[in-house]
């Protein structure tokens, strides 16, 4: 059973991350942080970069540490991996193309 846990997470780890830079994007509309700059670009973008780019790292680690191997179970682990960096890549990529506070 302990593959199940494997398989789940990178949906886990992409949902936890979906919801911090979420709740990241919601406090720092509140607390202006559009309007700081940074020598890097607006603070708000930079700091929503940050999380999601230390994210992406985690399932890079998780892909990297996963079973292997030619069983049924093992793919599924794989492919729940490969999910969770996939969803975290699209569902996360507006947080550099789009602006962030209306």
């Amino acid at each position: 059973m302990r593959w199940a846990a494997w398989m789940l997470a990178g949906p886990l780890l992409w949902a936890g991350l979906f919801s911090v830079v979420y709740a990241l994007h919601g406090v720092g509309c509140a607390w202006g942080w559009p309007a700081l700059t940074t020598p890097i670009g607006q603070a708000q973008v930079v700091i929503l970069a940050a999380v999601w780019v230390g994210g992406l790292a985690l399932h890079a680690i998780l892909i990297w540490q996963m079973p292997r191997g030619p069983s049924r179970e093992d793919r599924l682990v794989s492919y729940g991996a490969w999910i969770g960096l996939v969803a975290s890549l699209l569902t996360l990529a507006p947080i550099l193309l789009t602006s962030t506070c209306f």
